[in-house]
């Protein structure tokens, strides 16, 4: 990146000095592998609690928050470039919508077996996607978020890259990378694929290794394995809450996600893969009849998992009372933050190995006072500080 992105500066600034919960950025140790000794804290797509998610402020606020990993999601364009975004949907995360000199685009596409109408990715050069501006995903949750529509480019995973190179000289914290390979059998079939770019990119950058600081991660099955035969970084089942890796359904197969989380269906991904990520409640523990969430309840997964030695990162801690189980909720209003933390920390106490998480702070600071408890002496060094 040549010059520090305006806005960037205005967003960074203004957490740091308005933000009262902001915890500090250092860990534990220095270890450049992503084998921690603590649970690991992944910034789902940014601090996208807090601001248009995959965007390099999001990314960043992310980072200053103390997150350990930040997960960008991968699509590509039709120029065969790398770019971040949730989906490949563009108007679903940008203004695409609003731009006539894009209306001809609009297409309707079958992407993993659902008509979607809309404009896609690969549809559009780099030099197009640029011209387009992030918006919120989720304006009616997150209407705060949706004041900053408009003012942050689409990245590319190179940018992202750089960004985190770069804010880990800042702060002195080693900061990692989880890389989503989305719609992989969709973009094979468009001669798009993903992940020969992505092995290449990440080398080209140093993620090489099991030692690097990288996971990436698929909800399809096939891709990961073709990724073992291309890298020896290390990779991430995630679980879907219903029916087939769209991979498996594609291909006539039977195996369902209910299978992939059984004892033999985890030994089978520990063949390929180093790690699973599974929805939280589905698998891990689920809330009782009347939406509540206790430690009794949780189920055998994270000691199945751990018993063919895959790492347990499950999905997506938020803090919005509407998405929070019903003891945890503060107040009536759906959008306040209840009481994420705690939340956060029963699922530390069920084994797992880190979580990913719209509110990266908190998940710090949950994280931090689990291990405190769990160790009784905890310490975190206090991160630099920007000079005005």
């Amino acid at each position: 990146m040549d010059r520090p992105n305006k806005h960037l500066i205005a967003i960074v600034l203004t957490f740091l000095f308005l933000t009262s919960s902001f915890p500090s950025t250092d860990v534990q140790s220095k270890n450049p592998a992503p084998e921690t000794s603590h649970p690991i804290v992944i910034a789902h797509r940014g601090a996208s609690g807090y601001l248009p998610e995959h965007t390099l402020a999001a990314y960043s606020i992310a980072i200053l928050h103390g997150a350990d990993f930040i997960e960008p999601d991968v699509v590509i364009t039709k120029d065969r470039h790398l770019i971040v975004r949730h989906d490949n949907v563009l108007n679903l995360t940008t203004d695409v919508a609003d731009r006539a000199e894009f209306s001809s685009r609009k297409r309707t596409k079958t992407v993993d077996g659902e008509a979607i109408t809309g404009w896609f990715s690969e549809d559009f050069t780099l030099a197009e996607i640029k011209t387009l501006r992030a918006i919120e995903r989720i304006p009616q949750v997150r209407p705060e978020n949706a004041k900053f529509n408009g003012q942050f480019e689409i990245p590319t995973l190179q940018e992202v890259i750089e960004l985190a190179k770069n804010m880990e000289k800042f702060t002195g914290h080693p900061i990692g990378i989880y890389p989503e390979i989305k719609h992989p059998t969709y973009f094979d079939h468009l001669h798009l694929s993903i992940e020969e770019p992505l092995v290449q990119l990440l080398r080209a950058n140093g993620y090489e290794t099991q030692q690097a600081r990288v996971y990436i991660q698929s909800f399809e099955v096939s891709n990961l394995k073709d990724l073992r035969t291309m890298t020896t970084i290390p990779l991430i089942q995630l679980l879907g809450t219903g029916g087939q890796p769209y991979d498996v359904q594609q291909a006539g197969g039977s195996l369902t996600y209910a299978q992939m989380s059984t004892r033999t269906g985890l030994a089978d991904i520990a063949v390929y893969a180093d790690g699973v990520a599974p929805e939280k409640y589905h698998f891990l523990i689920p809330k009782d009849h009347a939406d509540n969430l206790s430690l009794s309840h949780a189920t055998k997964f994270v000691q199945q998992a751990h018993a063919v030695g895959l790492k347990v990162h499950p999905y997506t801690f938020r803090a919005e009372n509407y998405f929070l189980p019903a003891n945890f909720k503060k107040g009536h209003d759906p959008l306040a933050l209840g009481n994420s933390e705690n939340e956060m920390e029963i699922f530390l106490q069920a084994g797992v190995d880190g979580f990913f998480t719209d509110h990266p702070n908190i998940g710090v600071q949950a994280r931090d006072n689990f291990l405190g408890k769990q160790h009784g002496g905890w310490r975190r060094i206090k991160p630099k500080k920007f000079e005005r």
